[in-house]
């Protein structure tokens, strides 16, 4: 369940790993009884909701739900991929992550070391270069920005990267396969040649692709890695790692398009600003921000193609969108990008054009009105039906909800089938944190079961649900499941337990049962757990009483029909003889 690493690997990591010291090196913990508790760090509140469960080895913010294992938790504030989240957990135990099942080596081996190789050739070829170092200079880049971003220069050579880094097959082929190098009728040629070098770090800072400016007119003026085994455009960020550097989690991240933006606006102390590489935004890039903080700005040139790009922003934020989370848009004046503007404007007045940008409801209305004359019943209808798709791919909940009502108001009329939910904004943390569902004898044995996996000791001989199935109780067969596998794992923790139902399809439901209020002490819970499966046996008993009944009630059925078959046989033959 754990992809490429084995399941047991993944054990031993959650097992060498205590999400309390985790956690506490990235925020302020404070004892709760038995547990920890800090202001969530992925929404604002006044009050402390997110606890942290030493005896879970689990994390749950009442406020805003989030909730997981260490991994979790590291994928959610430092923007991790899961494989990276565990290697990162593993080092730090001493461990080394295990090749997959497979005798095949991994696509990825060498690249990484010969794209630093890369990065590190080109960072003193920009020391050596005064053309290079003049053309930063123009654009107004200190020495400071270009050390902190790597930025470095690609000579003019065909083949001075190839020559550098050496000339053997096994050499060209890791460069090939990192996207280093072009073939031509002659063979293999560098790829990047008098360029200004930006290097595209992942978010564990390890390069993994580049971005090359040129410096004459010879080539297309920009030009970026092909993707390759390490590198994918769309879920990329050019400076996501050097800006979360700075901070864990940030306030706010500003979205450009070009490297030099991103450079400059750090420069001019916006260090929190991230960019495209060169391609449309994505999902994948909208949720990965979203793991980084909670406003998105997209900073845009004001022309057609950047408004283009906002608008291609917005439909990939749309299915993203949930209660905290927030979308602006800033569409420069025609001429000017973020680079050029800054510098004309200064750090002030361009902090006051981000804090004032356009919401994303705003800029969604606008882009649907802006031809249409609302006074025209034909044009309202057509506002609909452009518009309410869109709005339907938000997720459930009160900014779709709003959202709805402001077209409705535009429209002057309700949309057909869609009425307003009413939500109750009065309950508090504690309120939100209850279950919703009914405490069920077989849901409590759930919650107690994944709470405390060392529970399933207590619950007896599963085979005595044999031939009990999900369409006579509901939820047995997961149960059945979890108390064998349990079973088989009496000292993991609910961390661990949960990781290894990753792909599970009870999975969500059982990550709901992770957070459920159980009171009581450690006895108590026990009995409780033991109460509710004796529940379960009995209605167990219930269903196979109901079963015997309906047999034996069917048999004298069977036995009454029989009979008056022989009573209307016999008047047959008596009216025949």
């Amino acid at each position: 369940m754990g992809g490429r690493i084995p399941d047991s690997f993944i054990e031993e990591v959650l097992a060498r790993s205590d999400i309390v010291e985790l956690i506490e090196r990235r925020l302020p913990l404070k004892r709760a009884g038995s547990e920890f508790q800090a202001r969530c760090p992925f929404h604002e509140e006044k009050t402390p909701s997110f606890t942290v469960s030493p005896k879970k080895q689990f994390y749950h913010c009442f406020g805003c739900g989030e909730h997981g294992s260490v991994i979790g938790f590291l994928m959610k504030y430092e923007g991790l991929e899961f494989l990276d989240a565990v290697e990162e957990l593993a080092r730090a135990a001493g461990l080394e992550v295990p090749a997959s099942g497979s005798q095949e080596p991994r696509p990825d081996v060498g690249l990484y070391d010969v794209l630093a190789a890369c990065a590190k050739f080109y960072c003193q070829q920009l020391k050596e270069t005064p053309a290079a170092i003049e053309y930063l200079k123009k654009r107004g880049l200190s020495g400071e920005i270009s050390r902190d971003f790597d930025i470095g220069y690609a000579p003019a050579g065909w083949d001075t990267l190839i020559k550098h880094l050496g000339t053997d097959d096994a050499k060209l082929a890791l460069l090939k396969n990192a996207g280093m190098l072009s073939e031509g009728r002659s063979g293999s040629y560098d790829k990047f040649r008098d360029r200004i070098m930006f290097p595209i770090h992942d978010r564990r800072g390890r390069v993994i692709a580049f971005g090359g400016r040129a410096l004459s007119e010879d080539g297309p003026k920009y030009l970026n890695s092909p993707e390759t085994t390490l590198y994918h455009k769309g879920r990329e960020l050019y400076g996501l790692y050097l800006a979360r550097q700075r901070s864990g989690r940030l306030d706010s991240i500003i979205v450009v398009e070009g490297y030099t933006d991103v450079a400059t606006l750090a420069q001019f102390g916006y260090r929190n600003t991230v960019a495209t590489s060169g391609t449309a935004t994505t999902p994948i890039q909208v949720e990965i921000l979203f793991r980084a903080a909670d406003t998105l700005v997209f900073c845009f040139d004001g022309d057609k193609a950047g408004r283009k790009a906002a608008w291609r922003a917005l439909e990939a934020a749309l299915p993203k969108l949930r209660e905290g989370l927030q979308v602006k848009f800033l569409l420069l004046p025609e001429g000017e990008d973020p680079d050029s503007l800054v510098r004309k404007q200064g750090a002030d007045e361009f902090g006051q054009l981000i804090a004032n940008a356009c919401p994303l409801s705003e800029f969604f209305f606008d882009h649907f009105t802006v031809d249409l004359d609302l006074g025209s019943l034909d044009d309202r209808a057509r506002l609909v039906e452009r518009a309410q798709p869109r709005i339907l791919s938000l997720p459930e909940g009160i900014y779709r909800d709003m959202m709805t009502e402001r077209l409705e108001t535009l429209a002057r009329h309700r949309l057909q089938g869609q009425q307003p939910v009413t939500r109750d904004l009065s309950a508090g943390p504690a309120q939100r944190g209850k279950p919703s569902q009914q405490r069920t004898p077989l849901r409590v044995a759930l919650a107690h079961l994944v709470q405390n996996p060392s529970l399933a000791g207590e619950a007896g001989s599963i085979e005595d649900f044999a031939g009990l199935g999900n369409d006579e109780l509901h939820g047995v067969e997961i149960f059945k499941e979890l108390v064998d596998f349990c079973a088989q794992r009496p000292n993991i923790s609910t961390a661990q337990l949960i990781e290894l139902w990753h792909d599970h399809p009870a999975l969500t439901h059982l990550q709901k049962l992770a957070v459920w209020h159980l009171p009581g002490e450690e006895d108590q819970q026990e009995q409780e757990f033991i109460d509710a499966v004796n529940r379960i046996r009995l209605t167990w008993v219930d269903i196979l009483l109901s079963r015997v009944t309906n047999i034996i009630e069917q048999r004298d059925e069977y036995r009454a029909l029989q009979q008056r078959q022989q009573e209307l046989k016999k008047r047959l033959d008596d009216r025949q003889s």
